[in-house]
């Protein structure tokens, strides 16, 4: 583990100006970690000369500029000094497995509150922020029973499900469970919570002994990509997603994706297809429809949806209970009775 009080600042620096390369992948940045021997090094080299280390033609978007980047590395690590903010390499005993054997793991994984999380038992829940009354009775309540059993739940700090989930996570600590915690993913940078008005359930977060989480430096400027990234970790870390609410094109439904393709599980909560949900799903799929006529919206978008994935097999769960015995099941047995249903549903 890379603690900021221990270890040479010329590695952190090192670290800190590699994970800032966002063309390359984390395999070559641990290429490039192992041939240079400080960031200065780094810095000597043009654009030509890193590609050649690695074997491989220059991209043509890439770009380069390493003056501005080793000045952004250092700065980077004295706010991560001045507000406590730790640091995991991806060769790390302490960083979590699950997420170092996907496609491309985070080179670097900035962090607030306890690490040791990352390798516990966990579960990430995930939805809508259009959260129906149902939904945020069900998000909180998974994740309540989920710490109270010591399973930690992980999830993105979003408005609706994602803080409804945290919440229920932070309740069950303050009403005395001495088990599981909370870890928040963030899209932003390790100094920063987004959304800005989550801000307070970050601080809950941490004094709970929960952890915060960014692959994003200090200072790095936000992009709208983050999001979707952000997603991939969310999956990762768990062995399974359970989605509370996810209508038509819903980031949610990105990170069931993603998690599909981790080789992650994935469960839906009963209230994803009750008649509100529903009927949340069928405005936001108009509204796409005008939207993809437009050529505003991609097919992929208006095509993500639940129905997809119950068809694939996903598995409906009502609970928290509900969820651990699905994951005892035989696989496919749940979604054949639920597909005998499915046509009640839809």
């Amino acid at each position: 583990m890379l603690y900021i009080q221990n270890n040479s600042d010329e590695k952190l620096i090192l670290d800190i100006y590699l994970a800032r390369i966002t063309f390359l992948s984390c395999k070559e940045k641990n290429i490039l970690s192992k041939k240079l021997d400080s960031s200065y090094s780094l810095a000597l080299l043009s654009i030509e000369e890193i590609f050649k280390f690695l074997d491989r033609p220059v991209p043509l978007r890439a770009e380069w500029n390493a003056a501005e980047n080793l000045e952004a590395a250092k700065h980077a690590l004295y706010i991560c000094r001045l507000r406590g903010i730790n640091l995991l390499h991806n060769e790390d005993a302490m960083y979590p497995e699950m997420l170092r054997n996907i496609d491309d793991p985070p080179y670097l994984l900035f962090y607030r509150g306890e690490a040791s999380l990352l390798t516990e038992k966990s579960v990430s829940v995930v939805g809508t922020r259009r959260l129906t009354p149902e939904g945020k009775k069900a998000a909180h309540k998974f994740a309540y029973d989920a710490v109270c059993d010591g399973v930690n739940v992980v999830s993105g700090l979003a408005y609706g499900a994602d803080g409804c989930a945290h919440l229920g996570a932070v309740n069950a600590f303050y009403d005395g469970a001495d088990g599981g915690k909370t870890i928040a993913v963030l899209p932003c940078a390790a100094d920063e919570i987004v959304p800005c008005g989550q801000r307070f359930l970050a601080e809950k977060i941490l004094k709970s002994g929960g952890c915060i989480l960014s692959e994003y430096e200090p200072g790095m400027q936000m992009a709208s990509w983050h999001y979707v990234a952000r997603n991939r970790i969310v999956a990762a870390l768990s062995p399974a997603v359970v989605v509370v609410e996810a209508p038509v094109g819903s980031g949610a439904l990105i990170t069931a994706d993603l998690a599909l393709e981790s080789g992650r599980d994935v469960f839906f909560h009963e209230t994803a297809v009750s008649q509100m949900a529903q009927k949340v799903s069928l405005a936001v799929k108009r509204d796409l429809e005008v939207r993809f006529a437009k050529s505003e919206v991609s097919k992929y978008k208006i095509e993500n949806t639940i129905e997809k994935y119950l068809e694939a097999g996903a598995s409906i769960i009502t609970s928290y209970a509900d969820y651990k015995a699905a994951l005892l099941e035989v696989p496919g047995v749940r979604s054949v009775r639920q597909a005998l249903i499915q046509g009640e549903l839809f």
